[in-house]
């Protein structure tokens, strides 16, 4: 039988005040997920219900539909709850479909590689 610690208690209290509630989870890897928490234990791990991931890139986002999603609670950096009647986004944002935001963080991660490759080659000219 493991023993929970104070912090352990305190992230529990603290979840179940998110239950039945839409959340946004930020993870270790960059990905946000929206959904409605439905269940969580001591570790953190989490359900969402009717989960989806958001993705930008620029000004261009498109929400994936992910369904009932597990989330591993080592992975969570950031939970917050939504305001169901505030805008999510800024008006400036444009829904976009999933086959053109996948090709958006394609460029955006091409372009990324492209920007080290070039800093990688310019590093010789610096001899400080």
């Amino acid at each position: 039988m493991s023993w929970a610690g104070p912090e352990d208690i305190y992230l529990s209290t603290s979840l179940a005040s998110y239950l039945d509630k839409k959340l946004l989870v930020l993870l270790r890897d960059g990905r946000k997920l929206l959904g409605t928490l439905r269940s969580f234990d001591q570790f953190a791990n989490a359900v969402l219900e009717g989960a989806c991931e958001r993705v930008i890139v620029g000004e261009i986002y498109c929400d994936i539909p992910l369904g009932l999603y597990i989330i591993r609670g080592e992975n969570v950096v950031l939970i917050g709850e939504l305001d169901v009647d505030k805008e999510e986004l800024p008006p400036h944002m444009t829904r976009v479909l999933e086959a053109e935001i996948r090709r958006a963080q394609k460029a955006e991660r091409e372009a990324t590689d492209l920007k080290g490759t070039m800093r990688k080659r310019m590093e010789f000219l610096d001899m400080d």
